[in-house]
């Protein structure tokens, strides 16, 4: 990760990590770095998303840049509209996090950007580069990108459903749009988490919140519940007896089916290190090949493109159908898997009936200091559990790319043993954590 740039674009306190300067400059640097004459911008619900939004307008028109400003919308459609006119996409947004929070989200031709791509933009920042300006750009409005993905969905082809659905919408950039595609598939809905005011996105809603699906799933009697998170690039989903189905049983979902339908290409899904060992066996017993990756669906997504693969994703409810878009989209996903409960005529346990997760478990420790993972004493304790596991287990502890924490994941075949090692992690990096 650069000086501004994390595992899922520039991500701050609006007013002290991110500010309007900043969104000013990235504005300015999309024609250098990227090449790019037209710019394509949508922002999430919060109450700092306008002010950052025209910052970067302003800054891509100081240069000579033509911006379409499509308004409150979420992130897969700016990646949608992004990819399919080959221009650049920007998406204000910090997704998950809470209101006081925004971010920056960069798309280049649909695709986030790599690496060498982000230092660029941050030397830019740094260097505060002075040019001349043949010409302001112009500025239009964003009703095509609402229309571009309407067409993405009715290529799905699908039928109204008779099932009773509830939707989650985390009072976030997709209140709208699930509500406008939902209703056109179900006979029979309910939709919360659509009443934002700048300040409640994600607030006790969304996919961080299940507690509020699951509720309104019990409460209804609905036969399915989804949730999306503030910028409706990530679902996860609640059946009718209240259990949880994350982005990797999702994906086994969808993967099994596009194989059955001879339309999994390779007959490969990509996941990542944070997946459960259930899952991956599962899939092994399907015929279909497993290709994991680091944790940020950035790398999943670069695992797909340079290798054509249909689908992937992470157990966070990030899944990505690459023959369709290039992000996670919250939407897409709930749209294709009713498909699948209406073709298949099965049940979403009945789907998953295969699968037998291993015990696994995450915790995030708060810390702003997160080379405590590197520290000798922390990285020695982890191996050991690693040694003693070895291919009977999973330990994962990385610092999140978006939060101020350390997330410690492990995966065995007994609980008993999840619980004692756990322990042992957890403590010495709080011990450690306190000493520093």
């Amino acid at each position: 990760m650069g000086n501004y740039f994390g595992t899922d674009g520039i991500r701050g306190r609006y007013g002290i990590e991110l500010n309007n300067g900043l969104a000013f400059k990235v504005g300015q640097s999309l024609k250098k770095v990227l090449k790019t004459t037209k710019l394509v911008i949508g922002m999430d619900t919060r109450e700092s998303s306008s002010e950052l939004m025209y910052s970067v307008v302003s800054g891509a028109q100081s240069i000579g840049i033509d911006v379409m400003v499509a308004g409150v919308v979420p992130t897969p459609l700016i990646s949608h509209y992004s990819k399919q006119k080959n221009i650049t996409g920007v998406m204000i947004t910090a997704s998950h996090n809470p209101f006081t929070d925004n971010g920056i989200k960069v798309f280049n031709k649909g695709n986030k950007l790599l690496l060498e791509e982000e230092l660029l933009i941050e030397k830019f920042i740094d260097e505060n580069a002075k040019f001349d300006v043949a010409r302001i750009g112009k500025t239009y409005s964003g009703e095509e990108v609402i229309d571009l993905y309407a067409d993405l969905i009715e290529s799905l082809d699908l039928e109204k459903t008779e099932l009773k659905i509830g939707f989650d919408s985390a009072n976030g950039a997709n209140y709208l749009i699930s509500l406008g595609v939902l209703r056109e598939l179900c006979k029979s809905y309910v939709q919360i988490g659509n009443t934002p005011d700048g300040r409640n996105i994600n607030k006790d809603v969304g996919s961080t919140h299940l507690e509020s699906i699951i509720k309104l799933v019990k409460s209804k009697k609905l036969d399915i519940g989804f949730s999306f998170d503030g910028d409706g690039d990530r679902i996860l989903v609640v059946d009718d007896e209240l259990d949880i189905i994350d982005g990797d049983l999702l994906i086994y979902i969808i993967a099994v089916y596009m194989k059955n339908n001879n339309i999994l290409n390779k007959n490969t899904v990509v996941l990542t290190s944070m997946s459960n060992l259930g899952i991956i066996k599962a899939f092994e017993r399907q015929g279909i090949k497993v290709v994991l990756t680091d944790v940020g669906d950035k790398y999943v997504l670069e695992e797909l493109n340079y290798n054509s693969y249909s689908i992937g994703g992470e157990n966070s409810g990030h899944v990505i159908l690459r023959d369709y878009i290039n992000t996670g989209d919250g939407v897409l996903v709930a749209a294709y898997l009713l498909k699948i409960l209406h073709e298949t005529k099965l049940s979403l346990k009945e789907l998953t009936i295969d699968i037998s997760m291993w015990p696994q478990k995450m915790v995030n420790i708060r810390t702003f200091n997160k080379a405590i993972i590197k520290d000798e004493r922390v990285v020695k304790v982890i191996n050991e559990v690693k040694e003693i596991l070895k291919t009977n287990g999973k330990v994962l502890v990385r610092a999140s790319g978006t939060e101020p924490l350390v997330r410690v994941t492990l995966s065995c075949e007994k609980i008993t043993d999840l619980d004692e090692y756990m322990e042992r992690i957890i403590s010495i990096i709080n011990f450690v954590k306190e000493e520093v």
